[in-house]
């Protein structure tokens, strides 16, 4: 039987997910935005299946530990691993009914400095790990449906404004949330879902490389129901709706998981 982070048995009885096959993709360490929504879908009763890139393979095996949770490759660059992932999990007349893209990078000079400085060799590679490559995803959920649909959700952070860092990756988030939309419209018609969580700053491994990260949680402390940048369970239990039957109609959308920031956008939310 598997077990949770805590070590709990999951049984496969009674939750919102039961009966789902989802994919959750960027699996690499425990403080992920991924990691927490996988342990979350599992709890309520989905069947999950994680990937991480070769380079990161290790490190997510230590993190995945003795859940049972079955882990893959997935370097989304790579042809070679979305033909083997879509072998895998096509095996047997395998269906999927849900992914979630955890995937972005972007290069050092592309997050801070002059704007117009960054290399376009390695914005290109940025916009295809973290774009493009949900496209492709939403094409794979496509393919692999079941007769019920499925759900794609997708990452952003608040692309609304030029925040002081950050730079190219707003831009990727930017184009991220448009490529959803058009997903939504392409992929509703065979009962495919697609949406993006936009989630408040949140201690991550992806944080740890953006600099001056610091000036964003300053920003956080405004946020009307508050903000703790080391639980991400907030933003897992959005997506976890966003996958059940509770969202069935919902597509297209920019869900805000920030603790109220993006609505009083940067005024003092204090009472009066």
């Amino acid at each position: 039987m598997a077990r949770d982070v805590a070590g709990s048995e999951i049984s496969g009885g009674g939750g919102l997910l039961v009966g789902r096959r989802l994919l959750i993709t960027g699996v690499v360490t425990s403080d992920s935005i991924a990691w927490a929504t996988a342990l979350a879908a599992q709890r309520l009763g989905a069947e999950v299946v994680l990937t991480a890139p070769g380079r990161d393979l290790e490190l997510a095996r230590e993190t995945v530990g003795d859940t049972g949770l079955p882990l893959l490759q997935l370097d989304v660059t790579d042809e070679a691993d979305w033909v083997a992932l879509t072998d895998t999990l096509g095996a047997h007349g395998g269906t999927l009914d849900g992914a979630l893209h955890a995937i972005a990078w972007g290069p050092p000079d592309g997050l801070a400095g002059p704007f117009a400085g960054a290399v376009p060799e390695r914005l290109d590679l940025s916009f295809a790990t973290s774009v493009s490559s949900y496209a492709r995803l939403g094409g794979l959920v496509a393919d692999l449906a079941g007769e019920g649909g499925a759900s794609l959700v997708g990452l952003s952070f608040d692309s609304s404004r030029a925040w002081g860092i950050y730079n190219w990756m707003g831009v990727m988030k930017t184009a991220l949330e448009t490529a959803n939309r058009y997903l939504a419209r392409d992929l509703g018609p065979r009962g495919i879902r697609a949406n993006v969580v936009s989630a408040g700053p949140l201690h991550t491994r992806a944080a740890s490389g953006i600099p001056g990260f610091a000036t964003l949680l300053e920003s956080w402390e405004r946020a009307p129901l508050g903000w703790d940048a080391h639980d991400p369970a907030p933003v897992a239990d959005a997506i976890c709706f966003l996958f059940s039957d509770l969202a069935r109609a919902v597509t297209g959308q920019l869900i805000q998981v920030d603790g109220g920031h993006s609505a009083v956008q940067g005024a003092d939310a204090s009472p009066v």
